[in-house]
């Protein structure tokens, strides 16, 4: 059994996660904001569904201030730190970009000072595909330079990654840094597409189709993502100082300088947006209407992972396909709200 901190419970892939680790024995503690910036009762219907586990407990405290979150994960001791808690969405930190500044950034660095305090055995934090920003070679490849962000999120997020970057070479503190790739499933958040593009077809509202729909995802479902994660926690980066001790990865990322390295965890292929849409459609039996708009600002046309250093890690990547995924989002969504 292995002790486990993780940021962000009551979110979407935090929830997953957690769940994930209880079902497998790990202890849990979560550590969550629980903030307004969407539906706080479906954050809490997910931690009370955590809470009925004896292996999980939370505090619901921010990641900003820092003696709360010391205190917590002192009087945890955790093995692992798993960082999710975030200040998330492309579109949203346009309109408030220093929500973003104080919890991405700010936020991030309270719990890299936690887990260097607690010298735990892993940190391992989210950043986001939004990192490649404005790159075209696809796929997406992590040693790749990504230095083009095109939102304020996407550039706190690769600030994350430099600062893991700091804190892995200064006190050997091993660090992953995962770059997710449009995250979807149960539970999902209803600022994201599929969330209410299925709400607005089952009550027959027209849907906002950016880009006139010249758009293709790498659409990834959580319980893949969740188990890619799982299956990380033991794979750590060396110490420089254990390099000669490890066998070299085809395509690592692994820093020269720290035990530090970033992994792409995604589907491995790109799917039109038209073609997302005509899945949520067949899974609620109806055609949603479609108003075509110029692409936002912020928005790539297009994301796609290569995840080969995922698989040559922990022989695990991704597959689940969007017609199952999909329709087991609908399945839920048709339960929780009762349509």
């Amino acid at each position: 059994m292995t002790k486990i901190l993780i940021t962000g419970t009551a979110g979407f892939i935090g929830f997953h996660l957690a769940k994930l680790l209880l079902k497998m024995g790990h202890q849990v503690f979560g550590v969550d904001a629980i903030t307004d910036y969407y539906d706080v009762d479906l954050k809490r219907r997910r931690h009370a569904m955590l809470a009925q586990n004896q292996g999980f407990n939370s505090s619901e405290i921010d990641i900003r201030g820092f003696t709360a979150l010391q205190d917590s994960v002192a009087g945890f001791a955790p093995d692992v730190i798993i960082h999710l808690a975030a200040q998330a969405g492309v579109r949203y930190s346009i309109e408030n970009p220093r929500e973003y500044i104080e919890t991405n950034l700010n936020g991030t660095f309270n719990v890299m000072e936690c887990a260097r305090e607690n010298s735990v055995l892993h940190l391992l934090m989210a950043s986001t595909s939004s990192v490649y920003g404005a790159n075209k070679n696809m796929p997406f490849v992590e040693t790749e330079k990504a230095d083009t962000q095109m939102t304020l999120y996407a550039a706190t997020k690769k600030a994350n990654e430099n600062m893991g970057h700091s804190y892995a070479h200064l006190w050997d503190l091993p660090v992953t840094m995962f770059r997710f790739f449009t995250v979807y499933g149960p539970w999902g958040r209803p600022d994201m597409a599929l969330f209410k593009f299925t709400k607005a077809g089952l009550e027959g509202r027209p849907i906002d189709v950016y880009n006139h729909g010249k758009m293709e995802r790498d659409f990834t479902y959580v319980e893949d993502l969740v188990r890619a994660i799982s299956l990380l926690i033991e794979a750590a980066p060396p110490t420089v100082s254990e390099r000669e001790e490890h066998e070299a990865i085809a395509g690592d990322s692994l820093s020269p300088a720290a035990p530090f390295r970033v992994i792409n965890i995604g589907n491995s292929d790109k799917v039109q947006l038209l073609h997302y849409i005509e899945e949520i459609e067949g899974a609620i039996g109806r055609e949603i209407q479609r108003n075509y708009m110029d692409i936002q600002p912020g928005d790539v046309p297009a994301t796609w992972a290569n995840c080969d250093l995922l698989k040559n890690l922990v022989g695990y990547q991704p597959q689940t396909s969007v017609r199952e995924g999909v329709r087991e989002f609908v399945s839920w969504y048709r339960e929780y709200y009762r349509v």
